[in-house]
């Protein structure tokens, strides 16, 4: 099994370690926090070891995971990896891309993993359309929180967008060109709710909106693109397709036909589908394919150059907020 210990033991943290202690590809060596009590505590739970320091923890591990405050992700890393350790980093993956970029360099030129923890890149709802060419053309996603004082740290751009963002980036492989936004701070001292328009260099556009202020939560994206209509529902793990085939095909198993569009040179029905879910927990999945990569080689699902993408974007998105003279 890699031997993986978890920096940070906060809420995420501590969900990292139920997940590595139950993994049958993991084992979780150690934690370590500036909080000792806590560590002491989350430590005794999931039988493993407190260590004093960074260094003492990374002395008896392969790996480890980063669930500390943002700010603290760039040394954490860059100790890390120059150490020989592999490297698994919560989002956002550091504070600027330059941080990010010079992890990016280090991991590669010492032949290690370095993985940025996007989960929904690992929700049953995108692992569903895996069978599906995605080539959208307009995204609109909505993502929207209850209050919650733990994640004010950080503006909702970098709390909450930033997930979309990643989704995004993954399905339009395409540069962004232009970036509109805007935000605002209702309740807290930095941006709580915000809109950005992505224009992309394919054409494609996206908007995309983030709020923590909502009275009911929602985390869901529509993708559009050539006769097809994909809805995801990120909060039930849910796809829908929605596409336009041919009068004469009979569509796979479990398609629905919804009726015929008899405008135009060709009629064509409307087929509807509902990709098979992968059962899975999607932080277990997203530790256990860090832990095989480590294994096997190869690039993680979401590289160190993929949490620097999305990191760029949301920086200019909260940069043309700060333009508008609101705090980020």
């Amino acid at each position: 099994m890699t031997r993986i210990g978890v920096v940070g033991v906060g809420h995420l943290g501590t969900l990292h370690c139920k997940m590595l202690a139950e993994s049958s590809l993991t084992q979780l060596a150690g934690v370590f926090d500036t909080d000792v009590r806590k560590a002491e505590v989350v430590a005794t739970q999931y039988g493993t070891a407190a260590s004093s320091s960074l260094e003492v923890l990374l002395r008896s591990v392969d790996a480890i995971t980063i669930a500390s405050s943002t700010t603290s992700h760039f040394e954490i890393a860059r100790i890390a990896l120059g150490l020989g350790k592999h490297v698994f980093v919560e989002k956002p993956i550091t504070e600027t891309p330059e941080q990010a970029g010079e992890l990016c360099i280090l991991a590669r030129d010492g032949g290690l993993v370095l993985q940025v923890g996007h989960i929904e890149r690992f929700n049953p709802a995108i692992l569903a359309l895996d069978a599906y060419t995605i080539e959208p053309m307009f995204v609109e996603s909505h993502r929207l929180a209850q209050f919650n004082p733990r994640g004010t740290d950080v503006a909702v751009v970098l709390d909450l967008m930033i997930h979309d963002i990643d989704v995004i980036l993954s399905f339009v492989r395409s540069p962004v060109v232009r970036v509109d936004a805007n935000g605002l701070a209702v309740v807290s001292e930095s941006v709580d709710i915000a809109n950005a328009r992505l224009q992309f260099e394919n054409g494609c556009v996206a908007n995309v909106t983030a709020s923590r202020i909502s009275q009911r939560k929602m985390r869901k994206m529509r993708l559009f693109q050539k006769s097809e209509y994909i809805s995801i529902d990120f909060a039930e793990g849910l796809a829908e397709v929605f596409r336009l085939v041919d009068e004469n095909e009979e569509g796979k198993q479990g398609t629905m036909m919804l009726g015929m569009i008899d405008a135009g040179k060709v009629k064509r029905k409307i087929a509807y589908e509902q990709p098979k879910v992968k059962e899975v927990n999607s932080l277990k999945y997203e530790l256990e394919l860090f832990a095989e990569t480590i294994k096997k080689g190869g690039t993680p699902v979401v590289s160190g150059e993929d949490g620097k993408r999305a990191l760029e974007v949301a920086n200019i998105i909260m940069e043309k907020i700060q333009s508008q003279g609101i705090p980020s």
